[in-house]
């Protein structure tokens, strides 16, 4: 076996819908790519309340090919597991059938495996180091300066020359108006089919409250904020304050980025859940840090336009819309490797999938006392009750009540066939008494 293509993606993700379809449903995307590929996710949940929407993406840089394996892994082994009443087991790492259940139920899960479907097929069949998505509009007709870099195509300090200092901007990870640079941004936010595709989600889906991006390399879980240093003390300094244009993404300057205490413990601890999880399946050591000081990078990495920073961000920009945790994996340890060898890839998956069931259970939502005024609540607790009561194995078909259900049948069925056939004969005569003809 080797990396999926895009092809492949496709027929997995509407193929576990169709499959699993109480369990599993395909999402058609809107925005139809610059090559006319439309893409697919897949939402997976069988509760009906009390959920915590987790959205899963990957593929948005081209040559980062694990992305996609990785989610269409975890949708496989969570679906397989949940329809056979078993737990997972991930290396050292293990989650029991109950936890599977959990999941399923009290999260509404969406992932959507390769968000840059033209890129993916470049990269897998012309140029394997290509990293942007292929829309020619900013070309002006020279291939060399086709495409956009995804990930810096979100609506979070975009137009990065008026927010960043000019340090920064220099320091070559922020983003580029130049097409020929593999960091362009575009033309505006969200100009961009692949990233529209994402927004849709998150104002369709309300109830998401955690987000990952998995990327390649490096072995890292990063949480907001990747444009300057974090700081909980002075909310004024913050990305919405136009005082500060200009003087972002230096370190140990007068600018750092508001972030509320509890948002930061919040994010940390499921980091670090994530963190755990993984190391138990074979001892990987990923490191939780904040994406502006990424670790194994000589220099600070300031970005704009990403995309944990734009989900994270939506809260502080407008309270009215959910408080979302923002992530980026960078999954395979291994610096400078974009393609390990499929033998190491499958341990990667085992890793980071074991990661990432942990980041799931960790977002069900806690019980809240309000709950008992909400008849939802009350309906999912009766049948959990009634199916401990009556498990599958007693009223089943082949359990004792099935067994029952079967003699009170056989016994009841002459009963009925009496009484129908005298109601036909009943129907069949005319007032007289004449038989109808």
């Amino acid at each position: 076996m080797t990396f999926l293509n895009v092809a492949e993606i496709e027929s997995a993700v509407i193929g576990l819908g169709a499959a699993y379809p109480s369990a599993a449903q395909v999402i058609t995307l809107p925005f139809v790519t610059s090559q006319s590929r439309q893409s697919h996710a897949l939402r997976i949940t069988t509760g009906s309340c009390q959920r915590t929407g987790v959205l899963l993406i990957s593929g948005t840089h081209a040559r980062e090919w694990g992305g996609p394996d990785i989610l269409i892994n975890l949708a496989a082994d969570l679906l397989e597991a949940w329809s056979a009443g078993t737990g997972l087991v991930y290396g050292g790492t293990s989650f029991t059938a109950a936890q599977v259940r959990q999941v399923l139920e009290r999260v509404e899960l969406i992932v959507f495996p390769d968000i840059n479907p033209d890129g993916r097929h470049h990269s897998q069949t012309v140029f394997a180091m290509w990293r942007k998505n292929r829309n020619p509009a900013s070309s002006g007709g020279d291939p060399n300066k086709i495409g956009v870099d995804v990930n810096r195509n979100y609506d979070f300090l975009w137009d990065y020359p008026l927010y960043f200092d000019p340090t920064a901007v220099n320091n070559g990870t922020l983003a580029s108006t130049n097409p020929g640079s593999d960091l362009f941004h575009g033309t505006a936010p969200f100009s961009e089919a692949e990233t529209k595709n994402v927004r849709w989600l998150f104002d369709s889906y309300p109830r998401i409250r955690r987000f990952i991006d998995l990327h390649s390399y490096g072995g890292n879980i990063l949480h907001p904020w990747g444009d300057d240093a974090n700081q909980s003390t002075t909310a004024s300094k913050n990305f919405t304050n136009s005082t500060w244009n200009g003087s972002r993404g230096v370190d140990g300057d007068a600018y750092t980025e508001y972030i509320t205490a509890s948002d930061l413990t919040s994010i940390q601890s499921a980091g670090n859940a994530m963190k755990a999880a993984i190391a138990g399946v074979r001892g990987e050591s990923y490191n939780v840090a904040q994406s502006f000081f990424m670790p194994g990078w000589p220099t600070t990495y300031p970005t704009s336009g990403a995309s944990d920073d734009w989900a994270f961000s939506r809260h502080y920009s407008n309270p009215t819309r959910p408080r979302v945790l923002g992530y980026v994996v960078e999954f395979n340890k291994i610096w400078g490797q974009f393609f390990p060898t499929w033998t190491e890839m499958e341990k990667i998956i085992l890793d980071v999938d074991a990661g990432l069931v942990r980041f799931c259970l960790d977002a069900t939502p806690s019980w809240k006392w309000w709950w008992i005024f909400d008849w939802c609540w009350w309906r999912n607790r009766f049948w959990a009750i009634w199916k401990r009561l009556f498990p599958p194995e007693l009223w089943g078909p082949y359990g004792p009540w099935g067994r029952i259900r079967r003699i009170l049948s056989a016994a009841v069925q002459p009963i009925v066939k009496i009484v129908i056939g005298r109601a036909a004969r009943v129907a069949g005569r005319r007032p007289g008494g004449k038989p109808e003809l």
